[in-house]
Order: structure tokens, then sequence, then C-alpha cells
């Protein structure tokens, strides 16, 4: 073991109490009946001799959503294979058990990522056993990395991305970044400026390619269209607009933006759009109830989804508390803002709303999300506000102009359709790794 990932491995020991403290309070979230230790130390059934195993690590359900079109590409091309998805966050597991649940084969299986304890890491990958291992985005987990690396499994990081804050973030650990990506054999990088990065930490440069975001090959089921559909018949004809993925201390700014719209319309003689209806969908469940106190303290009646309670004329506010339900609830509103951007959070993926035609308003935090923001730039696709006060104004001016919000969605999902083929590249790489037979 190299001094840094022996002094990083050393590190994650001594903060163990801290970490088991947060894997309880994130255990709570499941329906598991395992233990947390049992589904952190990578104790999982070991994968049955002569049994072929794909291994693909999202770390919570914002990547899962992203790498559907792979998974099914990979269980599609490969149908000797079964696919282990691993995800680090609880809401990432119930995406994934959604993914697997709706598949009648068995071949999409679901297991949480372990700790990277040395161990763990090596006990997780040996009872694995898989043909290839796949780690999405900036997942780079130093004894994750290296237990592949040790049993001759070929490691590929999928849809790579560094945001320049990322990055100077990972500059100051470098000697434990080299070691780690001198175990990942192909490197499919989101952009050029991705792909500078990974090579500064110490990515070989022979082993990154620039393929593009998968985000852009993002796919939307018949069903779910058919769900937004009948949802905005059943709204009417009032205005409706999401907030999706909205984080703590961002809903009260939205709610403020919310009540100046519904008080501007009406001060402007709209009367109609006085009764607008925001969709608030929060992005983590553990916040539902929370959520939905500050929308009564901000005075909005609100009705809940997942009591099966329906907006009524004087609702203000449609609490959009169920899980994998956000692309059906975009697919139903007039405007959608992505949440995650009036915080510093870096933002969210503003492609499912422009993939459906449904025009998309972002704050200005989108570290997360430059390329993709800057794709919808150049098209003229994506309205950005610095605050909720200049959000209030831009919906105002929105419902008040249907053309535009015409050409706004139009406008988003021809960038979608433009830019696609990421997938195709990317399954092409990972050919070299693991031929199809």
């Amino acid at each position: 073991m190299g001094w840094p990932r022996g002094l990083y491995s050393a590190l994650l020991l001594a903060l163990t109490p801290l970490i088991w403290r947060r894997i309880r309070r994130e255990h709570a979230l499941t329906d598991s009946r395992h233990t947390p230790r049992e589904l952190r130390l990578g104790r999982i059934p070991e994968t049955p001799s002569g049994e072929r195993m794909l291994w693909l690590h999202c770390a919570s359900v914002g990547e899962v959503l992203a790498a559907r079109p792979l998974i099914e590409a990979l269980l599609e091309r490969y149908p000797d294979h079964r696919l282990t998805l691993t995800t680090m966050t609880a809401t990432g597991a119930d995406r994934a058990r959604a993914l697997s649940a709706s598949r009648d084969d068995g071949r999409l299986v679901h297991h949480f990522i372990p700790l990277d304890f040395p161990r763990a890491a090596a006990r997780f990958v040996e009872r694995l056993g898989p043909e290839l291992a796949l780690f999405f985005e900036t997942e780079l987990w130093p004894n994750l990395l290296h237990a592949c690396c040790s049993r001759g499994v070929p490691v590929a990081v999928i849809n790579g991305r560094l945001s320049s804050r990322a990055f100077r973030g990972y500059l100051r650990l470098r000697p434990l970044m080299r070691e780690a990506l001198a175990c990942v054999d192909w490197l499919a990088a989101k952009s050029a400026d991705d792909a500078e990065r990974f090579a500064r930490l110490g990515m070989a440069e022979e082993g990154i390619d620039v393929v593009g975001s998968l985000k852009f090959d993002i796919t939307t089921d018949d069903a779910v269209l058919e769900v937004s559909e009948r949802l905005r018949t059943c709204l009417g004809e009032r205005p409706v607009w999401v907030a999706g993925s909205t984080h703590e201390g961002e809903e009260t700014v939205l709610l403020a933006a919310h009540a100046r719209l519904r008080e501007s319309h009406l001060a402007a003689g709209f009367k109609r759009c006085s009764e607008a209806l925001l969709v608030l969908v929060p992005r983590h469940p553990q916040r539902f109830d929370a959520v939905a106190a500050l929308c009564e303290q901000a005075g909005m009646p609100v009705a809940r989804r997942s009591r099966g309670e329906w907006p009524e004329a004087e609702t203000a506010v449609y609490l959009g508390d169920t899980m994998g339900e956000l692309l059906t609830l975009y697919g139903a509103a007039d405007l959608a803002f992505v949440g995650g951007s009036l915080v510093p959070i870096g933002g969210h993926n503003l492609l499912e709303p422009a993939a459906l035609g449904v025009p998309v308003l972002t704050g200005p935090e989108l570290a997360n999300f430059e390329e993709v923001a800057e794709v919808l730039r150049r098209a003229d696709a994506l309205v950005e506000v610095v605050d909720g006060r200049a959000l209030a104004v831009v919906l105002t001016e929105l419902f008040a102009d249907p053309a535009e919000r015409r050409r706004l969605g139009e406008a988003g999902r021809a960038v979608v359709a433009a830019n696609r083929g990421a997938l195709e590249r990317t399954l092409n790489g990972l050919a070299r790794l693991l031929p199809a037979k």
C-alpha cells in the first residue's frame, strides 16, 4: 500500500465513530432487514460460480436516474450477465430497487457500496466477482479501485466530471488521486475541461476519451408521459410551475417568489393567474414533513401527493412528497425551476424538464452542471435568475407570454436531441474492456 492510500485508510479508521453515526441515520430511511454493518462492510452474498457479473456504482438518486439509459443498454448488450447497481444513499437505493422491480428477469440487483475500508472493499469485490467495474462521474474510492486492480477487474469511470470547485479540492489530495486513478483503465469524460482536470490529477492521457454527457441520452417512458398528461388535465387551466430537487434554505425563497407571483398577476389584471399552483418537490425525503410545515407557516394551503390529497381551487402548493415522480411532475407543468441552484449546492439535472419540452429556469449556483448550462445558454433555452425576487418577475412575465414559453420549451427539447450520442460512444469504449459475446 502506497503512503497516500495508507494515510487515507488510517484517517477513515480514525473517523469510524462519526461515519457509523451517519450510516445509522441513513439506514433508518431504508426498509432493509440487514444491519448497517452488514450493508456497509461488504458482507454481500457471493456471486454463484459461473455467473457473469457487471458492476455499476452511482452515488445517489440523481446519478441512478442519469445512468438509466446506460443500465438498460448494458443489460441488452450483455445478455449473459447480471448487473449489480450500488449506491451510497438510501434515496439512491430506493430508485435502484424501483428499477430492479420494474424488470421481471432478475438481472438487475442492488447493494449498498461498502465503506472504503481496505478489508471491506476487498471483501466486497471478492464476493461480487465482477468482470467489469464502472464508477459514475466522480465516485473515486481509492480502496475499492485498488481492490479491483488486485483482482484484475477492468475499471472505467463513466460520465466522468470534475467541476472547477471539486478539482481544487482534489488537487490538495493529488498523491492519493494519482494512486487511485492508476487503477482506472478507461475514463469517459463529459468534456474536454473534465478530461484536462482528470489528467492533471494523474490519469494517463491515453486512457481518457471525451464522449459527452450521458445526461443528454435521457429517455422518457410513455407511461410517464401518460401520467403527466392525465395530471395536467386534472389540474385544469390554472398556471402550474414545478420547483424540483429543492434543498434546505431554498424552499422559503421559492414560497416567497410564489406569493409575489400570485399577487403580481392579480394586480396586473390576470385574474386566472392569481390561482397559480407551485408543485414543490424536495430533494430529500427526510425533509418532506418540514417542507410541508414551511408551506403552512407561509400561509400557503398545501396538498400532499403522498397522502392522495388533491389540489383544490384554494390550494397554493402541491407537495410532491413521493419518490421517483419528478419527471412525471415536470411533464405536467408550464414552467420548471431546477433546485439546488439558489443555494450553494451546484444545481441538479437541467435536462430532465428540457427533454419534456418544458421551459427551464435556474438560479446562479450551477457548478455541477456548468457544461450542460452552457449548451442550453447557447441555444437560448435557459432562463437564469439571481434570487427569489428575480424569479418572481420572470415567472410573471413568462406566464403572461405563452409564445415565449413555447419557444423556450422547443429550444430545450432541440438541445437534448442534438447532443445525444454519448451513450453509444461509452458502450463502444467499454467494449474494448469487455467485448460483447
